[in-house]
């Protein structure tokens, strides 16, 4: 497994928010999750795709690759071609533009100890683009002001600023399997005032232990997020409402308990499943206890099941099509639209409220006031 810098861009968005949070990080084994090497397997399927795209030798992944599948290939193939038509983007301004793949990228200028790899760099005379591939669907991943992308833009200066002469950085998430393509195009005079003013000041801070906790979502992938007390005090803030009736909190209260309930119950989850794996260990809390939870019954073996129901004189089996996800799943996403897309259908979705950030329309939703007025014209 390789190193990993105490400050890396991956974490930056937590530790520039919460600078002593990295330190205290330090102490949590590093635990591997699935989503996480199904990541790791995406990378570096789309690394073979592109090498071979762009006429490099590479050593073929796939048989190698635990997570691999249909999916995972067209999102691969898609991220290469999208690089290839920023090569060709690249070349109406530079005969020979620079493709750089998995390049290390050293900003320990700014970060103490800061490295890491970018997917891929496109270099031109003039322009710099940094292209950071995001195999996950849970988490919209935007390119505009992204901690991680700033910091791999700047180590990518570090190397190329001098030999290019680099005027502008674009920065882009491909991330497939959210249909999402986000760019951000900064000139990098706005990159080095940033560096300077807000990210070298907060890595000091963050590198020593300094600094203030500060909860937000970036709490979300801290290792520390089941015991932090700051996370704590923030969530447990909410009780000051006492949980009366809706009906006698004003409008205000309301949205103030909106704003906040949906990080109360993430980290009532951590804190539930981080007591779960100490009580496992040994570790005793007052008023609790381990008990075995419910299960349902289950086949020891299906094929046994099967035969034994066939013999007696009936069909275990019950006919029923795939969803739609696993269909796509199956096929492929350009195979799935050519054979099922004019057979399917996306019916709206149930009303859902959600903070104003969201880049989602907001529906048009009438009063009943407003109803009964119509009514009345």
């Amino acid at each position: 497994m390789g190193k990993h810098a105490l400050l890396s861009a991956s974490s930056s968005h937590r530790w520039l928010n919460c600078p002593p949070s990295a330190r205290l990080c330090e102490s949590y084994q590093d635990k591997i999750s699935d989503y996480a090497a199904e990541g790791t397997a995406a990378h570096m399927l789309c690394e073979y795709r592109l090498k071979v795209a762009l006429g490099i030798r590479a050593k073929d992944p796939i048989a190698d690759l635990s997570f691999y599948n249909a999916e995972m290939e067209d999102c691969a193939n898609g991220y290469a071609a999208y690089i290839l038509e920023l090569v060709e983007t690249a070349k109406q301004s530079c005969v020979d533009p620079v493709v750089l793949i998995e390049q290390r990228l050293d900003f320990s200028k700014y970060v103490e100890g800061g490295f890491g790899t970018g997917d891929c760099l496109v270099i031109a005379d003039g322009m710099l683009h940094i292209v950071d591939y995001k195999h996950g669907q849970g988490v919209l991943v935007e390119a505009e002001d992204n901690p991680q992308m700033k910091l791999y833009a700047l180590g990518a200066l570090e190397i190329f600023d001098g030999i290019y002469d680099i005027d502008t950085v674009s920065m882009t998430i491909y991330q497939p399997r959210r249909d999402n393509v986000s760019t951000h195009t900064v000139l990098k005079e706005s990159l080095y005032q940033w560096a300077e003013e807000v990210l070298k000041p907060t890595a000091e801070l963050a590198y020593s232990g300094d600094g203030e906790f500060n909860c937000g979502e970036w709490c979300m992938f801290c290792r520390a997020k089941a015991e932090c007390r700051e996370r704590a005090k923030a969530n447990m803030a909410i009780a000051v409402y006492d949980f009366q009736e809706p009906a006698l909190l004003g409008i205000d209260e309301i949205a103030s308990i909106l704003a906040k309930i949906d990080g109360l119950v993430s980290w009532a989850g951590d804190v539930k499943e981080f007591a779960l794996q100490q009580a496992l260990k040994g570790v005793k809390f007052d008023g609790f206890k381990v008990v075995e939870g419910r299960s349902t019954r289950k086949y020891t073996s299906e094929s046994d099941v099967a035969n034994a129901v066939i013999m007696a004189g009936y069909n275990p089996y019950e006919q029923c099509i795939l969803g739609v996800t696993a269909l796509e799943k199956l096929l492929g996403k350009k195979k799935f639209a050519e054979l099922l897309g004019r057979l399917i259908e996306k019916p709206p979705g149930k009303p859902t409220l959600v903070p104003e950030s969201d880049k989602r329309p907001a529906l048009a939703i009438t009063s009943a006031a407003d109803d009964f007025k119509e009514a009345t014209e």
